[in-house]
């Protein structure tokens, strides 16, 4: 269980990190708000405990990022906005952010940026340069490479989650999803990501793909 109260501390350090010191607006409504969204009722997977895995999992690659606190930022608004049934959850929450941080002290150029990790949690596609956007989408698709029993709650958690699509239809989507991650040229662009997270992960999404995959046709 995620602790609220270390998330808030968190929060405030990032928030201040990004504004370069700690005058300005009080950071912690700010994380109020923002930990009540991630509370919301209708969220199995994207909770403060996937929040907190996220941001965990960003302090463990902040080394490979030019501005850890404003990708700590983007962790913390990049499923802000979360409707299972909605399509456009990343762009509402980047407009999110947009609407928040200049109001909380943050510079334009940082808002742009949070912004902008946002929106590429999309694709979980960087590019090749971009080191606060590999960061953010490794940390955000590490759970890929979780061990058996918490890749099996995960997918466990995502089904509950769209519990109100039929069970063919999950399937397929999600099926589509996973060759998706497949097919891209590395799932994690950070160094440490491809050495410790990449052959697992692939092993995980290949294993829930054949498992989501219908049987072959029996024979007369």
């Amino acid at each position: 269980m995620a602790d609220t109260q270390d998330l808030r501390d968190r929060f405030v350090r990032a928030l201040e990190g990004a504004r370069g010191s700690s005058e300005g607006p009080d950071p912690v409504p700010y994380a109020e708000r923002l930990i009540a969204r991630w509370q919301e009722p209708q969220r199995r997977y994207h909770t403060v405990d996937h929040l907190t895995a996220v941001l965990d999992r960003v302090d463990e690659l902040a080394d490979h990022a030019d501005d850890p606190d404003v990708v700590r930022l983007a962790a913390w608004f990049h499923d802000a906005v979360y409707l299972p049934d909605r399509s456009e959850n990343e762009e509402r929450s980047a407009r999110l952010a947009e609407r928040a941080l200049p109001e909380a002290g943050v510079s334009a150029a940082k808002t742009e940026e949070v912004a902008r990790l946002v929106r590429l949690t999309v694709a979980h596609d960087p590019a090749d340069g971009d080191r606060d956007g590999q960061v953010l989408c490794d940390a955000d698709l590490a759970i890929l490479a979780a061990a058996p029993s918490a890749y099996a709650a995960y997918t466990a958690a995502v089904r509950e989650e769209y519990r109100f699509v039929p069970n063919d239809a999950f399937r397929e989507a999600r099926a589509d999803v996973l060759r998706q991650l497949l097919g891209l040229r590395r799932l994690f662009r950070t160094p440490y990501g491809q050495e410790h997270w990449e052959a697992t992960a692939r092993y995980n999404l290949r294993a829930e793909l054949e498992m989501l995959s219908p049987p072959p046709p029996r024979s007369a």
